[in-house]
């Protein structure tokens, strides 16, 4: 198996701005573009007042490992087909599965295609 290439520097910036905006992201299901979206299911080991992630502090979560440097695959949605999507696999609590992120980059917005615990393989 290759080794996931990160994504180069302005895509990165450009899904840090998009995520810290909170009308540029987008987590609505559709048939075109499906999403599996559940923060409230992932326990947030950071939370003080919630114990699971909301809306909110999934994208905060997000936009800090991107500023971080966190690793970001790129891949190819199969809706819509040949869309980029950018994949992150993020080690929340050692006893815990990773959390999957998928997002994708829309005109102007960022849309959250997956937030959920990782899928044993």
């Amino acid at each position: 198996m290759v080794a996931p290439v990160s994504i180069d520097d302005s895509i990165r910036h450009q899904l840090v701005v998009l995520a810290r905006r909170s009308n540029a992201r987008v987590t609505e299901f559709s048939r075109d573009r499906p999403t599996d979206w559940r923060p409230g299911k992932v326990r947030d080991p950071a939370g003080r007042l919630w114990t699971h992630f909301t809306h909110a502090s999934a994208w905060e979560l997000i936009a800090d490992k991107l500023e971080d440097g966190h690793d970001v695959e790129t891949i190819e949605l199969q809706k819509p087909p040949g869309a980029k999507g950018y994949v992150m696999k993020i080690d929340l609590e050692p006893n815990s599965p990773p959390l999957y992120v998928k997002l994708q980059l829309g005109s102007g917005k960022i849309i959250g295609r997956s937030f959920h615990y990782s899928e044993p393989e």
